[in-house]
């Protein structure tokens, strides 16, 4: 099948945002992989710069405008790490960026915002009330839409972790992502397709925002409406875009819930001294419920974001 991202966007973004982002470290645990049954890579999109793999879609996006439209500023919606992501690159850019947040966001991820210099508004916390905001904005500015997930660029930045992941390790049998809006997911899951089609590409999703796991069973978008999970950098819809290519591409999706979302973030905090969010931790409590899928293979999992609020610890 063709699909509108071939391997020259994902080598070009990969090329464009180089040098403006982290290359992240990959980690192995040999008391995890014990637990888990099989060899794990870790790779550590915790560290990275605003903390969460966002930054290279949100980055990618921005750097890829037009220079005119780009002087307009750049607006988007957000739970935290896009909302970061897009004002890193704008504030590199020296471009304004107007953030709509829901007013249940982590108060560190409002924080960052802040600090990158971009101006917030907040909302009620439902995907309506953002996406109304975001575009009442970019009607009264002007300012260039990024869509968190559903935007080719976007994309096209997220699947460059992949990449580094592929080429930092030696022969994956499988890879897994946490999913929300399914950048990271698509992303990946295009990176396995072009450069290691023997890799199979899965992901973890939160019980409380089940619509990628139940869009891929009715093979066509199902919506969840008022999702609720912990992880709550994954209670996005999956955009269509996104979709396209995970229907064809992902091997399957797997749910868990709360507290195996907690416990699998417990485990990765004790085993491995590394501070990772709770949506980050979705795709290890996924394997760790399959074990059986993944018994004595190689698995890159993709440790999405680090953005926690100590103050609202789970254990």
């Amino acid at each position: 099948m063709d699909f509108q991202i071939k391997a020259s966007d994902l080598e070009q973004a990969h090329e464009r945002i180089k040098p403006h982002i982290h290359r992240t470290p990959i980690l192995t645990s040999e008391s995890i992989n014990a637990i888990a049954g099989c060899e794990l890579y870790f790779k550590c999109e915790n560290f990275q710069k605003i903390g969460a793999f966002k930054a290279r879609g949100g980055l990618n996006a921005v750097m890829c405008l037009p220079e005119d439209e780009r002087q307009k500023g750049v607006v988007t919606h957000s739970s935290g790490n896009h909302a970061q992501a897009v004002s890193l690159a704008a504030k590199m850019c020296g471009i304004p960026a107007y953030i709509v947040m829901p007013e249940t966001a982590p108060e560190v991820k409002k924080k960052a915002v802040k600090g990158y210099g971009a101006q917030i508004t907040l909302c009620k916390p439902t995907i309506e009330a953002r996406q109304e905001n975001a575009h009442r904005i970019q009607q009264e500015t002007g300012a260039f839409l990024v869509s968190p997930y559903n935007d080719n660029n976007v994309i096209a930045g997220q699947g460059t972790a992949a990449i580094e992941l592929l080429e930092d390790t030696d022969h994956l049998d499988a890879m897994i992502t946490p999913v929300g809006g399914g950048g990271l997911l698509a992303g990946t899951a295009l990176a396995a397709h072009y450069y290691s089609p023997e890799t199979k590409v899965f992901a973890g999703e939160p019980d409380g925002a089940k619509d990628t796991y139940l869009s891929m069973k009715a093979g066509e978008m199902v919506t969840v409406p008022n999702p609720s999970t912990i992880a709550d950098g994954l209670l996005a819809s999956m955009g269509d875009k996104n979709f396209a290519i995970i229907r064809e591409l992902v091997e399957d999706v797997f749910v868990v819930n709360d507290e195996e979302i907690i416990a699998a973030m417990r485990l990765i905090w004790e085993r491995m001294k590394i501070i990772i969010e709770p949506s980050c931790a979705v795709p290890m409590a996924a394997l760790l419920k399959n074990k059986e899928v993944f018994a004595g293979q190689k698995v890159g999992v993709i440790l999405s974001g680090g953005n926690v609020d100590l103050g609202k610890l789970p254990f």
